[in-house]
């Protein structure tokens, strides 16, 4: 055992969610050290397609959209998911979504007029992670590993001591933190070392993937480019995805009931099957990715200092980048907590939210993923024999089916409810009200000043997102300027809260915002809302902060 590296917090794993962690954590002024296995050039596997409306603001926030929203796909290729009979066969229906280029002045579609300044975004993780990686290494209080494994770790009252070794040399060293956060993904090393255990559904359904050069395929597609192109027929359902939008795709072929693992399938025969071509058509395999899809959410998110975030926690059918995007939302949540304590301005306790924030969200999210997994079955089941028949009884199959599957797939990918929608009902840092949360689903959700969802996003009359405006910490939404605030005020800075105030000016502050005062936490959560100053003006400033008995 040789040198030692002491951190306030360590990292365990530079993918999307760790790396997000990271950049977060060290814009709150947080020095933090990541380890990861795969060496600095190694790219991630061709997974993750999709980043939310949600996401992008966290990225938005940390001055990486514009990067990351000029990457991935050619500007002008369509974001849209297309319904055929085969990828190059007849198009049953489509759902349109605009390309980069277009994506902040198209008007029309069901995924356009999201109120957010930062719209969803079509990018695969072999160009978004490298991207964040690049952002992090630049950053002066971050330090990655590369190359490092974690091998153990033990924790007292008042740190961890991991153990790590460098893949490269062997050497084994030890790392000193105060918090050390699994990002490790499903197979997560940190999750065994805390005893934790996935809880659910072990499998719910069994792909074969395949990631593929094809550099004819897009001359070879009537109906022209799609970011998703799906194929229902009777002999093999399945969906790609384009990677760079001119000669890579990742297919997905949904194994059937009586197909028992991936090696039952033939992979090629099913490949043309879905493409809808011919036996000498030409295309090179650059890997396999087969995976199982899942809902497994571990039994507890944290032992002491050590957190799980991502993957590590919980394990999705990766739909829409559902997995990844909860992932982030769970760096968002733990960043915050952990930076105001080791900013010295909340004690301890206030990390005890996290658990009680995340973990119900999670469970909330993964049952609606399900369904739709189960729904989207039972569609590819369903498919008519006669689906690709040249008669009005196919035609009149091509069109109900399509009808069909719009209908329950634009939920999923112009899914508001998910991104806006939930709230958070359990946590002891939110001063609630009479008012219940409203519900929402995958599509759907009601825009609230209810404590404990989303502030709702608005813009200003001077050009400027409400969320451009907020302060890194809290910030005190003020509709009437006539309002003295500075007993709150003086609360904060007594207890040394970060606190800013911010005058709305804004044409839709009347309807979004019916109270007078609204408390916005760092991840842009409602805290508190009322139309005067509370009595009470300290108990609520330690509510904030995490001061609480429980």
């Amino acid at each position: 055992m040789g040198k030692k590296i002491e951190t306030p917090v360590l990292i365990i794993g530079a993918g999307p969610v760790g790396l997000t962690l990271a950049i977060d954590l060290a814009w709150r002024g947080v020095a933090v050290t990541v380890i990861e296995q795969r060496a600095r050039d190694v790219l991630p596997p061709v997974k993750c397609n999709h980043t939310s409306a949600r996401s992008m603001e966290i990225f938005r926030r940390l001055g990486l959209a514009s990067k990351l929203r000029s990457s991935g796909l050619p500007e002008d290729y369509p974001h849209s998911i297309s319904y055929r009979t085969s990828a190059t066969g007849v198009e049953l229906t489509k759902i349109p979504i605009p390309s980069r280029k277009d994506r902040y002045t198209e008007t029309e579609g069901p995924d356009c007029g999201w109120p957010t300044p930062e719209p969803p975004h079509r990018i695969n993780q072999i160009f978004l992670e490298p991207i964040l990686f690049e952002h992090a290494d630049t950053l002066s209080n971050i330090q990655i590993l590369s190359s490092t494994e974690f091998v153990g770790v033990t924790q007292t009252e008042t740190d961890a001591t991991v153990t790590v070794r460098n893949l490269l040399s062997g050497e084994t060293y030890d790392i000193s933190c105060q918090y050390m956060i699994g990002c490790d993904g499903g197979k997560s090393s940190v999750r065994k070392a805390i005893g934790a255990t996935l809880q659910g559904d072990a499998v719910i359904q069994r792909v074969q993937s395949t990631y593929i050069r094809a550099r004819s395929l897009l001359e070879n597609m009537p109906e022209g480019p799609a970011w998703a192109t799906f194929s229902l027929n009777p002999k093999r359902c399945g969906n790609m995805y384009a990677i760079d939008g001119v000669e890579r795709w990742l297919i997905h072929n949904y194994l059937k009931d009586d197909e028992p693992d991936f090696d039952s399938v033939d992979r090629d025969a099913a490949i043309r099957d879905i493409l809808g071509v011919a036996p000498d058509f030409e295309y090179e395999v650059l890997s396999n990715e087969d995976w199982y899809g899942r809902r497994l959410v571990a039994d507890k998110f944290r032992s002491q200092r050590i957190f799980l975030c991502g993957d590590s926690a919980h394990i999705w059918v990766p739909y829409a980048g559902y997995g990844m995007n909860a992932g982030i939302a769970d760096a968002a949540n733990l960043s915050w907590l952990l930076a105001a304590h080791l900013n010295g301005w909340a004690p301890a306790s206030i990390l005890n939210a996290y658990t009680l924030e995340r973990q119900p969200i999670t469970e909330q999210v993964s049952h609606f993923v399900m369904d739709h997994c189960m729904a989207m079955a039972r569609q590819r089941m369903s498919v008519p024999d006669n689906i690709t028949e040249d008669s009005p009884a196919g035609e009149a199959a091509r069109q109900k089916l399509g009808e069909d599957a719009y209908a329950l797939n634009v939920q999923q990918y112009a899914c508001s409810g998910l991104n806006f929608g939930y709230f958070y009902d359990q946590s002891p840092l939110i001063a609630y009200d009479a008012e219940k949360q409203p519900s929402y689903s995958m599509a759907t959700y009601t825009p609230s000043t209810v404590p404990g969802c989303r502030t709702p996003h608005l813009w200003l009359r001077d050009g400027r997102s409400l969320y451009d405006a907020l302060g890194p910490e809290y910030t005190l939404l003020r509709l009437d300027p006539q309002i003295d605030v500075s007993p709150i005020m003086t609360a904060a800075q007594e207890q040394g809260v970060p606190l800013q105030v911010l005058d709305v000016d804004s044409d839709e502050a009347s309807v979004l915002y019916p109270q007078k005062l609204v408390l916005s936490r760092p991840d842009q959560h409602i805290a508190w809302r009322g139309d005067a100053i509370p009595p009470d003006v300290s108990g609520l400033i330690d509510r904030i902060r995490g001061v609480y008995s429980n």
